[in-house]
């Protein structure tokens, strides 16, 4: 294994943990304001600190071409996915938007596999079908929600927003030589807030900043230095070092943190269906690190 393994363990790690939390982050904040608008602030805010860090190193901005990566991103994994499961954690719980999120590992491993660029082993595949199993049975608790429109809509709105993380990716794996990603998510954050922030006041979805609350604010500060700045740093940086399947499987671990701050927080649900299905999902997550665990780090930088 590379030198640098142990450290993009470890960033993997920081992300399974910060993004767990971001869901509580987004549903406390989207409880005052509307979430679009709460999501492109913080957008605008994180990628406004990471800007002005690079250009303080003299780090030139993009030209031409290169222009090209940073706006599919920017659209993809921030102005989609993070639009989009802002809005949906308005109508669903914490957790449940934490557990969607967990579907990102099959989404990929389907785009690699249609598109020809993944090979997977027999453990690894045996994994991830053991992840799912367990959000399905952290699901099944769920399904006479189903009746209701609003929980309806804000399941559609998560799986979407999984959906295209997945695709970013994947993309982001293929083009991270092609340009300095801890820059360019930076862009990618800025450009997308002013997406997020001037739909949100198209669909009249806004309301004077003079007006969100205080607890609105430190969702969004929170979310923009550890959600965004922090955690994309090292997802970015685990992404360099590892093969892609493997960096998605914080998206496992992220249900659990999310489920048993969002029961302590918000006396969301925690009862046996959550705690066997975490375990299996853990299980699967074993399976998946022992399939690449040997496998020499190809993607390391060189």
């Amino acid at each position: 294994m590379s030198k640098q393994s142990p450290k993009a363990l470890l960033a993997v790690a920081l992300v399974s943990l910060l993004w767990g939390t971001t869901w509580l982050a987004s549903k406390w904040g989207v409880a005052y304001m509307p979430a679009l608008q709460l999501s492109g602030l913080r957008q605008l805010l994180g990628g406004s600190l990471y800007i002005l860090y690079f250009l303080t190193k003299g780090r030139a901005l993009p030209k031409g071409k290169e222009w090209r990566p940073v706006l599919i991103l920017s659209f993809l994994n921030i102005f989609l996915s993070n639009g989009l499961s802002t809005w949906g954690v308005k109508y669903i719980s914490s957790g449940l938007a934490a557990i969607i999120a967990a579907m990102v590992p099959l989404w990929i491993v389907l785009i690699s596999l249609v598109s020809g660029k993944a090979s997977l082993s027999g453990k690894s595949i045996a994994g991830f079908l053991l992840g799912f199993a367990g959000i399905c049975i952290i699901f099944y608790d769920h399904l006479n929600d189903f009746l209701n429109a609003d929980f309806r809509f804000g399941i559609f709105l998560s799986v979407l927003a999984t959906f295209s993380w997945a695709l970013g990716s994947v993309y982001t794996k293929e083009q991270v030589k092609a340009f300095n990603p801890y820059f360019s998510i930076g862009l990618q954050m800025f450009l997308s807030g002013i997406a997020l922030t001037a739909v949100a006041w198209l669909t009249d979805q806004h309301i004077p900043l003079s007006e969100i609350p205080l607890p609105s604010w430190s969702a969004i500060i929170y979310l923009a230095t550890f959600g965004s700045v922090m955690a994309f740093m090292a997802y970015l940086y685990a992404l360099h070092h590892l093969p892609t399947e493997q960096v998605s499987i914080y998206s496992y671990i992220n249900p659990i943190v999310a489920v048993l701050l969002g029961s302590w927080i918000f006396s969301e649900r925690l009862n046996i269906f959550i705690v066997i299905g975490g375990l299996v999902a853990i299980a699967g997550v074993y399976l998946v690190n022992e399939s690449y665990r040997k496998k020499p780090d190809q993607s390391a930088s060189q």
